[in-house]
């Protein structure tokens, strides 16, 4: 997969954050060398956090972020900043925008502080440098490695401007250090196997299979699984038996679409690892051992109960669609409880969570590893079990502890954490 194939969920996201009028846009435009956001005087112009994913050397694949002003007023204008808040859930590095002639104000200062509270590294920018008496000679000064000269600044402030160009490759390459440290640098299923282990991926192709194309959790998988050497064979769950016997001797793993799990799990013989995407995804980019945990709340449910049912995409909703269709039937049918449900997709995540008594999650692939941990970390703060598809699939037919076997520092753990299983 080259830098321009590089999905959105995979690449690093990068937020500017500021007040109105603090140049965030054009220090955007700036450093992506392209119009991606709209230029004013008027404050406010940034109604709506804007992205762009692009390439930008030397800092890869990256995606742009530029947010509204987190001093914009009114009722429109609350809902703005809401929306500038939320985006912190989601971005792995943040560049706080101080107009230099003003100087740090106290909600930049309220910035910081959300920032260093959610683990964000960030850069302190300030831009319209230009504007500075004695520009350029009289300013702090900052390197050609973005390093402070004389201890004038923090290692993490510069002094830019973005209509001169003045400090923008210095920027980036300031960038480009935090996102060397920022990515992610866990596998899917790699980190299994050895070269030349085989690897069987059980595919279903139906009514709710997307025309002409494998979902991106397969596609990063098998991508996963050629990189580590080995070889990955795919098949239709209707042919599984026929793909095994063709198969000269056993499979390292068979890895399964979430809702056929019970049936492959009656063709996989005992001695073969047995797994799911969605499992997969879950150690990739969530929590394994607490999501085995909230399955185990399925058991407790109680009627009148409601359940959100959450996916990271949004999608057209087929007939047997997995999330809104098949999960709530089998949890019915698993509990044998009046259980109510609610939905969220895309990049919706409800801020009360006190109605629901469990939280179902799809694997993530289409939302990045910080946007899925903020949603276990803030599930876990308000007391709320939360688990994803695969496993909450694998808990109700009763093959849970078989699924992760592939695990062996999750399985091991099973008996002491989780002895109904």
């Amino acid at each position: 997969m080259g830098l321009n194939d590089t999905v959105s969920a995979e690449r690093i996201h990068i937020g500017f954050f500021g007040l109105r009028n603090a140049g965030k846009s054009s220090l955007v435009n700036a450093v992506t060398g392209q119009e991606v956001a709209l230029v004013s005087e008027i404050k406010g112009t940034t109604t709506d956090p804007v992205k762009k994913s692009m390439e930008l050397l030397p800092l890869g694949p990256i995606v742009i972020i530029d947010t509204p002003g987190m001093d914009d007023e009114g009722t429109l204008g609350g809902l703005r900043v809401q929306k500038a808040r939320q985006t912190m859930n989601y971005v792995d590095i943040a560049v706080l925008t101080v107009d230099a002639g003003k100087g740090l104000q106290s909600a930049d200062h309220d910035l910081i502080a959300m920032f260093e509270d959610k683990c964000i590294p960030y850069l302190i920018v300030y831009n319209k440098a230009d504007l500075l008496p004695g520009f350029p000679s009289g300013i702090q000064a900052v390197s050609c490695t973005g390093q402070p000269e004389a201890g004038h600044m923090q290692s993490n402030t510069i002094y830019v401007s973005a209509t001169a160009d003045y400090h923008i490759h210095e920027l980036k390459e300031m960038l480009a250090r935090l996102v060397k440290n920022s990515g992610n640098h866990k596998r899917i299923v790699a980190d299994l196997l050895a070269p030349n282990d085989t690897v069987v991926l059980v595919i279903p192709i139906d009514s709710a299979a997307p025309k002409g194309r494998l979902i991106l959790p397969q596609q990063q998988t098998i991508r996963d699984i050629l990189e580590a050497g080995a070889i990955a064979v795919v098949s239709r769950n209707t042919e599984l038996p026929q793909t095994l016997a063709s198969i000269n001797g056993k499979p390292k793993l068979v890895i399964t679409d979430s809702q056929v799990f019970g049936q492959v799990s009656h063709v996989i013989p005992g001695d073969i690892l047995l797994t799911s995407f969605s499992i997969l995804f879950a150690r990739y980019k969530g929590n394994l051992t607490a999501a085995v945990e909230g399955a185990a709340k399925l058991k407790d449910l109680q009627d009148g109960d409601t359940v959100l049912i959450s996916e990271g995409c949004t999608h057209h909703r087929q007939c047997g669609d997995i999330g809104t269709v098949k999960l709530p039937a089998w949890i019915k049918n698993y509990t044998q409880k009046n259980i109510r449900f609610a939905f969220t997709s895309g990049m919706e995540f409800p801020e009360d969570l006190s109605g629901y008594a469990l939280v179902i999650h799809c694997g993530g692939c289409m939302i990045n590893e910080r946007e899925m941990q903020y949603r276990l970390r803030y599930a876990a703060d308000c007391g709320i079990p939360m688990t994803n598809y695969g496993i909450a699939i694998a808990q109700m037919h009763g093959i849970l502890k078989r699924s992760l076997e592939p695990f062996p520092d999750i399985f091991n753990l099973l008996p002491h954490r989780q002895p109904c299983l």
